[in-house]
């Protein structure tokens, strides 16, 4: 098992290209489903739960060739089980989102129940619910959800929370079901935008992406297409806020700039200077950051997937700043670690109260999901001595060979290959 050492203390400077969105990639990948010809994805990132996911698709019957650019063949799938086994879901629960393509392409799905995660429960009963509407006959036996339908139709549904992934499902079932379907309180992430874009290049008539309501009118059929995968807003958030914690000067190219005014935001709150240019956002931290206050809300509101990474630069932060997750009911579980390291973090309930500024002192650590793996990289930017973050395989699920990407920008930091858990 992988680890990741860094000898902190470094200054970060330069420019570091920001990387193809695992969460438009993943959804995306779903889609090809509903076609009847190739797609073929471009910018795709370089990632395990990519990796996952075309796994799933093969075992699916679809083709599915390259790296970089993916092109996915959905002709073999009519011959496939058109089942997505336990061994895939419980490893990334994304695995789900082939449910609303599968059941709308080919009449049925079976789906083994993803279970719970290290940072909450996040049940699927929204996705059934609203498949369901649209006219799926759902069953559950041995741990797996069986859904059928001759033909999906057309139906109003109001989700009980915003859900991304359910809205995606949804949506993806909507486009080949007969009639009209309108989806409100929608999740309105950048991810979802991307996917309904790609869903009406296919053929399919979607209105209100973006919005909290979603118009779809159902089709007959869809063609594949070509398209490019949006940038990563969350790995540029990420970059933005190793810049801001060691007092850096980085450029990052392609950022997502218009889906990050949130981060942004908070980043100028905080002190530093967030430059939109034409290459993307430089960003330049200041001597003294200023303590800030965070709360997660559903898009435009400050993403979760953030949180960890914030909660970083607010213990750099010359006094006190509170941190409230609104989200995920068991996303702090990077607070002990990040407080080995030396940081001044108080839990209660879902606030986190951080007083600092923190004289990080490099230990080891160990990742429990994937954006705290990346609080705990950027904490061993920052700390005297040597940090090791381990069960880094978290950190592969959404950052593509990051080691080697924050080297040019001066950061003393490997990746150690076989190391123990």
């Amino acid at each position: 098992m992988d680890k990741i050492v860094i000898n902190g203390g470094g200054r970060l400077e330069g420019e570091i290209r920001v990387f193809g969105a695992k969460n438009a990639a993943l959804p995306i990948l779903c889609a090809s489903l509903l076609t009847d010809t190739p797609t073929t994805l471009r910018h795709v990132p370089q990632l395990s739960d990519v990796k996952t996911m075309g796994k799933l698709l093969r075992e699916l019957g679809c083709q599915v060739e390259g790296e970089r650019a993916v092109t996915i063949d959905p002709r073999g799938v009519a011959q496939g089980s058109l089942m997505a086994p336990y061994e895939l879901v419980k490893t990334m629960r994304a695995s789900v989102t082939v449910m609303g393509p599968l059941l709308a392409r080919y009449g049925k799905a079976e789906i083994s129940l993803p279970g719970g995660c290290a940072i909450g429960a996040r049940p699927i009963d929204q996705h059934l619910r609203g498949l369901e509407a649209l006219g799926a006959e759902i069953e559950m036996h041995h741990g797996y959800v069986e859904l059928r339908a001759k033909r999906l139709r057309g139906a109003r549904f109001v989700f009980d929370l915003v859900t991304v992934g359910g809205t995606q499902n949804v949506m993806m079932a909507a486009t080949l079901a007969r009639g009209t379907t309108r989806l409100e309180n929608v999740a309105r992430e950048p991810e979802v935008q991307d996917l309904a874009v790609v869903l009406n290049k296919m053929g399919a008539r979607i209105r209100g992406a973006g919005t909290s309501v979603i118009e779809i009118e159902g089709v007959d059929n869809l063609t594949g297409i070509d398209h490019a995968i949006l940038p990563d807003r969350i790995e540029a958030g990420t970059f933005a806020v190793a810049a801001a914690i060691t007092k850096g000067d980085v450029l990052l190219r392609d950022a997502p700039v218009d889906h990050m005014h949130a981060v942004i935001s908070k980043l100028e709150e905080a002190g530093v200077r967030c430059l939109v240019g034409p290459h993307g956002l430089r960003v330049i931290g200041p001597e003294v950051l200023q303590p800030i206050d965070v709360v997660t809300r559903p898009h435009p509101g400050f993403p979760t997937d953030m949180q960890a990474q914030m909660m970083v630069l607010a213990t750099m932060a010359d006094g006190q700043s509170m941190v409230t997750e609104t989200i995920f009911e068991n996303r702090f579980m990077h607070v002990p670690e990040l407080c080995r390291l030396g940081a001044n973090i108080q839990v209660n309930g879902n606030a986190a109260v951080i007083r600092g500024p923190t004289d990080y002192s490099g230990t080891t650590v160990m990742a429990t999901d994937l954006r705290a793996s990346a609080s705990l990289v950027l904490a061993g930017l920052v700390a005297k001595g040597t940090t090791e973050v381990r069960r880094v395989y978290h950190l592969d699920r959404g950052y593509e060979t990051i080691e080697k990407r924050l080297r040019p920008l001066g950061a003393n930091i490997e990746r150690i290959h076989g190391a123990s858990s």
